[in-house]
């Protein structure tokens, strides 16, 4: 509540108006900037926080801003990063979406404030990374501008950014002659910038650098997990805090595993007869590369999560299994909050539909998720994942919802390797040394073949559907602790008077608060369900390099 009073005085100067007379401006070191306000939140679009990544930048690291005179515009998000494309798989019954606006020119910043700060109020900062299983995804998608409004309401201002980075080829090529020129996982690279974007200039926007939560879904909760683990977990004080959800560090692939995807490239785009592949790259047509691109596999394709274009193990960032790193104690000491949906594995087994017996589904973990494993291990995870669709995903529907005789069964199984088991020891390990909250996101259940599937919970913290996702946000970007601060009145907020337990690794129990139907129901319940096959899952994780 410490910003409480901010609130009140704003309003009483007159501070907090529907529209603002004057455009607001902020200058930096390279340029300035306009921006616009709307109602009580104050935005600057579609800046720059890099050089465009074009010709010898194509592939390579993020370069600072090129400095310019006079006042740029920044009222409109930027292009978003070159996309891949697919078709919907079958069977899937929600809508996806599709972005108009993108270019290889992409690298852009968002800034979004309550209307009334200045630069002396350093306000906590909430850094937003998106989602889109590293090959699309725009930090368009998910404005924050009812985020900030509702903060401003609770008292409590934190300022919102989101920002772009490149996505598939041209964020996380890899090879033994990407890895040689020392330009593997740009993607990341680019992360880490805006991050050191955020460090120097958010004070001139009213934010302070000290206080700056990480927070992102799917690939971007991956990413989350990700940068508390780079450099040995290193962060060099970016982030105090993180949020991930629906992904957290999981066992990265070598470089290795994707120079059949880099040779497709160089073959598609007539680079394999010279002596310098990447340098021929570097030249070709971006229309061309995304055309190579779209021939790879997506998460609705076969192969699911054993995704095409992801970070990998360079020996640069990533030296060892990412989760060894956290068992090792080399993670970035910060408070963190972790939660999943309830069937997180369903969306992403529409592409394995050919998948009807036994035999193929055990063939199938163990050649595309677990290939190191021994044929009696594959054996133990198709007991402990069975095929009986009253255990498979969409969990605690019956005998309902059976697209195929292994659907429910992938799904289950998919969902616990690349998102439960990787959270519960995320939490086991963290929340030995840092304070952890963590949920479950169940409602939706209903949904055919999906239930309470990815990236359902969305709304829950970008829309105004019943705040308490938002609120715990706030809370936990100003404090460091999602529960409502005493005081705030019980018509204010759900959570207030409620006690959101912290995920404890000796409790054997551990609470997740957990999102029910119908809204805004919610409830607490423990983390322990299928412990004997996650465990299992861990355990095959963990050998892998």
């Amino acid at each position: 509540m410490q910003h409480f009073w901010w609130y009140i005085a704003s309003l009483a100067a007159g501070l907090l108006p529907f529209a603002i007379a004057s455009e607001p401006l902020v200058t930096l070191p390279y340029g300035s900037f306009q921006g616009n306000t709307s109602r009580s939140v104050t935005s600057f679009l579609g800046m720059p926080y890099a050089q465009p990544p074009l010709g010898n930048l194509r592939f390579a690291p993020p370069q600072a801003p090129e400095a310019f005179d006079g006042v740029r515009l920044a009222t409109s998000y930027g292009a978003a990063c070159l996309q891949q494309t697919g078709s919907p798989p079958q069977g899937l019954t929600i809508k996806l979406s599709s972005l108009a606006d993108v270019s290889e020119d992409c690298l852009f910043v968002n800034v979004l404030t309550p209307a009334a700060v200045n630069t002396s109020n350093k306000l906590p900062v909430l850094f937003w990374v998106y989602g889109g299983a590293f090959v699309e995804g725009s930090s368009a998608s998910n404005p924050g501008n009812i985020i900030v409004e509702r903060s401003i309401t609770l008292g409590e201002p934190i300022i919102f950014v989101s920002f772009n980075y490149r996505l598939n080829a041209f964020g996380f090529l890899a090879s033994e002659e990407v890895e040689n020129a020392g330009l593997t996982n740009i993607g990341m690279r680019d992360q880490r910038f805006a991050m050191e974007w955020v460090n120097k200039y958010i004070s001139s926007f009213g934010g302070d650098p000290d206080k700056v939560t990480i927070w992102g879904e799917s690939a971007g909760a991956f990413a989350v997990g990700l940068q508390m683990i780079m450099n040995n977990g290193d962060a060099q004080g970016l982030f105090r805090a993180a949020i991930m959800e629906s992904g957290s560090a999981y066992a990265l692939r070598n470089v290795s595993a994707a120079q059949g995807y880099y040779d497709l490239l160089v073959n598609y785009t007539g680079c394999s007869g010279q002596a310098d592949t990447l340098a021929c790259l570097r030249e070709a047509p971006a229309e061309q590369i995304v055309e190579a691109v779209n021939l790879t596999p997506t998460t609705f394709n076969y192969t699911g999560h054993n995704l095409a274009w992801q970070p990998r193990l360079d020996r640069d960032l990533f030296v060892r299994n990412p989760q060894h790193s956290l068992l090792m104690g080399l993670y970035t000491k910060v408070p963190i909050i972790s939660g999943d949906c309830d069937d997180e594995g369903t969306l992403f087994s529409l592409g394995n539909l050919n998948i009807t017996t036994d035999e193929e589904f055990l063939q199938y973990i163990g050649s595309n998720y677990i290939p190191g494993a021994t044929p009696a291990e594959i054996a133990a995870v198709g007991a402990a994942y069975p095929d009986n669709p009253s255990l498979g995903s969409p969990f605690g529907t019956g005998d309902a919802d059976v697209l195929t005789p292994q659907f429910k069964r992938i799904a289950a199984f998919t969902g616990d390797w690349q998102f439960e088991a990787p959270r519960r020891l995320t939490l086991s390990v963290i929340s030995q040394t840092q304070d952890a909250w963590a949920y479950l996101f169940k409602r939706g259940k209903s949904t055919p073949y999906l239930g309470a599937y990815h990236s359902s919970d969305l709304s829950e913290f970008f829309t105004d559907i019943d705040y308490i996702g938002t609120d715990a946000l706030i809370n936990f970007v100003t404090n460091l602790d999602p529960n409502a601060p005493a005081g705030l009145p019980a018509n204010v907020s759900y959570l207030s008077g409620i006690q959101w337990p912290r995920w404890t690794s000796g409790n054997v129990s551990p609470s997740l608060l957990t999102f029910q139907d119908p809204i805004p129901t919610f409830n607490f319940t423990s983390d322990t369900f299928r412990a004997a096959p996650m465990a299992l899952l861990t355990a095959l994780s963990l050998q892998m390099p």
